[in-house]
């Protein structure tokens, strides 16, 4: 059996837009890649990835968020680190030793959003398509 393609999915605060990218990956490919995700400064999970993600069907209401350096630490290898914040945000990612090759995605962040309950909701599902989308490419890009 072929080992997975290892991806870890970046974010600011690993609460919704890595979260988001790691679920679908792990969903939609999971027999050909292993998708973690992680914060540079872990936060909260947001609600509202949680209730788009699970309109989805993908529960990821159990997960935790989890920090960037404590990969980088652990001496974590992966394959493809793939930011999904602003550029700025994304230049603080701390480089993976081995042959690990960085994407940058940038998506707008939920937990800036301003509106209603639903205003936020909508712009939340807006984000989740496009991330699943890019994730789509990506799968076919990587593995054809």
């Amino acid at each position: 059996m072929e080992k997975k393609i290892k991806v870890l999915f970046v974010c600011v605060h690993n609460s919704a837009r890595s979260q988001m990218a790691e679920a679908f990956l792990n969903h939609l490919a999971g027999d050909r890649f292993e998708a973690q995700s992680a914060g540079l400064e872990p936060g909260t999970l947001n609600p509202l990835a949680v209730e788009t993600m699970a309109e989805a069907g993908i529960d990821i209401s159990g997960n935790q968020t989890k920090g960037v350096f404590d990969f980088f630490k652990s001496g974590a290898m992966f394959n493809y680190v793939v930011t999904v914040c602003d550029g700025a945000n994304a230049e603080r990612c701390p480089i993976f030793p081995g042959v690990t090759q960085r994407l940058h995605w940038s998506f707008a962040d939920p937990s800036a959003l301003e509106g209603t309950h639903e205003e936020k909701l909508a712009a939340v599902r807006r984000i989740r398509d496009e991330i699943k989308a890019s994730v789509e490419l990506f799968v076919e890009q990587t593995v054809g």
